[in-house]
């Protein structure tokens, strides 16, 4: 079976890229310098001659506070970019993947959020990601899956922003009440692979085992690289960024792995594998 990889050159793409290309899978990758999944045309005339069985839409717009200024651009790839992907999946009777995030949530649960939960963006980005889960789930057999604070190889995670910011003077302020899971590409590829197999359709929590603050896997992150930077706790009030974030956005992997009997790691073990790899 043929599969498209779009984003490809982001850190989630390009996770499901190295193994496919590792178990020799037939497979397209495109980012948005080669295929702009905004322009409808585009997509049709790319994707339709190719037919690929699979369509994998890791491409995101993700810059979560210049989305507030620029709204129309998140809303193009996270929603129409999808509606694109979804039209050709349909004609195709392809199946498509699509990501979401719990951006969706509002905080005000302070338990982990289910599937069945209602959802209420306190952002721009958060929004474009919920309608672009609607888009695709208008596709026959599609499958969205809900991700939280995601890293992996590449350089826009908060890992590797961590580790920059290490490298200024002062100490580092990194909020205590921001509340998540951190969850590994290669751990979301792994589990993705096993949901295809089972024929998994519809909307699925998909995160680590855990949770913590930001300021806890800063710690982590820090002890794990040898960096010996001071941490101080703060609040996300004190950072005065232009988007809201929900205080609390830790999902629940349950039902997910129930239905696969598949047990994810938890965070701390993927953080501490990670940095084993890639110190």
């Amino acid at each position: 079976m043929r599969v498209l990889i779009t984003g490809s050159k982001g850190q989630l793409g390009a996770a499901f890229e190295r193994r496919f290309k590792k178990n020799g899978w037939d497979y397209a990758a495109a980012d948005a310098d080669t295929l702009d999944i905004t322009d409808g045309n585009a997509v049709v005339e790319a994707v339709m001659p190719y037919r690929p069985g699979l369509i994998l839409n890791c491409a995101a717009y993700n810059q979560v506070d210049k989305a507030e200024a620029e709204p129309e651009k998140a809303y193009a790839v996270n929603a129409e970019g999808v509606r694109n992907l979804a039209h050709v999946a349909r004609r195709l009777e392809s199946t498509l993947v699509h990501f979401g995030t719990d951006y969706v949530f509002d905080g005000v649960k302070r338990a982990p959020y289910v599937e069945a939960d209602p959802v209420n963006p306190l952002n721009r980005y958060g929004a474009s990601k919920l309608k672009g889960e609607e888009y695709a789930l208008g596709v026959p057999g599609a499958l969205v899956l809900r991700l939280s604070w995601v890293y992996g190889r590449g350089e826009q995670n908060f890992i590797r922003k961590l580790l920059g910011w290490a490298a200024g003077p002062g100490p580092l302020r990194v909020a205590d009440d921001e509340v998540s899971v951190p969850t590994s590409t290669e751990d979301v590829v792994g589990a993705t692979m096993e949901a295809l197999k089972a024929g998994l359709f519809g909307r699925w929590h998909l995160t680590a085992g855990g949770s913590c603050s930001r300021y806890e896997w800063a710690g982590e992150i820090l002890k794990g690289f040898g960096v010996g930077k001071e941490l101080l706790p703060a609040k996300m009030a004190d950072f005065n960024l232009p988007a809201r974030r929900p205080g609390y956005s830790v999902m629940s992997s349950a039902a997910i792995s129930a239905e696969l009997g598949l047990k994810l790691p938890h965070w701390r073990d993927s953080v501490e594998k990670f940095i084993r790899e890639n110190r």
